[in-house]
């Protein structure tokens, strides 16, 4: 309706964005859009304004990584659609993949800090991609001459964002990728995703002019420690329905260890201590219920602890391990310092020694 924002109807724009990002995610982990993935992962993150965005970060294995130029243009282009033989990409790419216009001409642009540009487009006319010795690609950007007009301002490929024309037409958003293959651009492959949200620190207070004048006021840094969240509409829309903010995949298993009767037990402060002792579930833990399988199956006796859960998952209902009947799950075991003490042995043993069936045996 007229005037309406995104975050006036919350719940529609988040389960739309919600399936949007499934089939998403299907097609490059599941389809190989892009390639044959190893692994991923993906974090939500709602802004003040405008719609919900998802950052994802995906490995390939190496046989589909991008090395060539050739295979860069066949992932990623930087260039518009030609109308007449591809209507629908050239129709999402003016709408959707178009930075700017910015410059003197909108000096309120977001792109814009101190009369300056801050991203680098307008990019150049560029008739090969090619990496920068810094490890960014300079994609494809031929001067062919077509344009588009955006707010009265003609635009041409060197405005255009990098994108997959398949994903780009099929879901008619804005879908930004970039290839990244040199370790030297580690710190923006994983800023985005572990950035967080944003965090402002502000303490208002009355004093006594008078009573503190002169006198130096001492920072309460118990107080600063405290982290704001500012939570918009649709993020709000988006943990009640319970939407996941991050996913990875594989799934990473945390394994838990530790010594004879020193596991976490987990109680609410009004429970009877004799009762919640007395319970036969704390004593099945993970570690515990792994001696107990490799005494019943020889066929797992060949595993380590961490490679465990390659073959078996574990069931946080039952309290016991379970043959895996499909997917794929990496086995992760906290670290422990050389000065835990028996904690740290048994950390090493449990990382050289397959099939255990006890603490005895380890």
């Amino acid at each position: 309706m007229p005037r309406q924002q995104p975050h006036d109807l919350s719940d529609l724009v988040t389960q739309i964005f919600k399936i949007k990002l499934k089939e998403l995610i299907n097609d490059i982990h599941k389809k190989h859009i892009l390639g044959c993935m190893i692994t991923g992962i993906y974090v939500i993150e709602c802004q003040k304004c405008g719609l919900p965005h998802a950052h994802i970060f995906t490995f390939f294995v190496e046989d589909y990584k991008p090395h060539m130029v050739e295979d860069v243009d066949c992932m990623i282009n930087a260039e518009l659609s030609n109308p007449e033989t591809n209507r629908l990409a050239h129709k999402t790419v003016t709408r959707c993949m178009m930075h700017g216009p910015c410059g003197a001409a909108f000096p309120n642009a977001p792109c814009m800090e101190d009369g300056k540009w801050k991203k680098k487009y307008p990019c150049k006319f560029q008739f090969e991609t090619v990496m920068d010795v810094n490890g960014y690609p300079i994609y494809l950007r031929r001067d062919t001459g077509r344009t588009i007009l955006v707010h009265g301002v003609e635009l041409d490929n060197r405005w255009v964002v990098p994108h997959n024309v398949y994903l780009s037409t099929k879901y008619d958003a804005h879908i930004n990728i970039e290839v990244c293959n040199n370790i030297r651009v580690v710190k923006y492959l994983f800023k985005y995703v572990y950035k967080g949200h944003d965090r402002a620190n502000v303490e208002i207070s009355c004093q006594n002019d008078n009573a503190t004048k002169g006198n130096v006021v001492k920072a309460n840094e118990i107080k600063k420690y405290l982290d704001y969240h500012y939570v918009f509409a649709l993020e709000v829309t988006w943990r009640i329905f319970k939407f996941d903010m991050h996913e990875r995949f594989p799934i990473v298993e945390c394994l838990q260890y530790h010594l004879p009767n020193q596991q976490m037990v987990l109680f609410d402060d009004d429970d009877d201590v004799q009762e919640v002792v007395a319970q036969s579930a704390i004593s099945r833990t993970m570690l515990i219920e792994w001696f107990k399988t490799n005494q019943e199956s020889e066929a797992t006796r060949s595993l380590m602890f961490d490679q465990f859960p390659q073959q078996w998952v574990w069931n946080r209902k039952l309290k016991q391990w379970t043959m895996c009947k499909r997917g794929f799950t990496i086995g992760c075991m906290y670290y422990a310092h050389l000065t835990s003490g028996e904690c740290y042995y048994l950390w090493m043993l449990l990382n050289y020694i397959k099939g255990a069936t006890s603490y005895k045996h380890l």
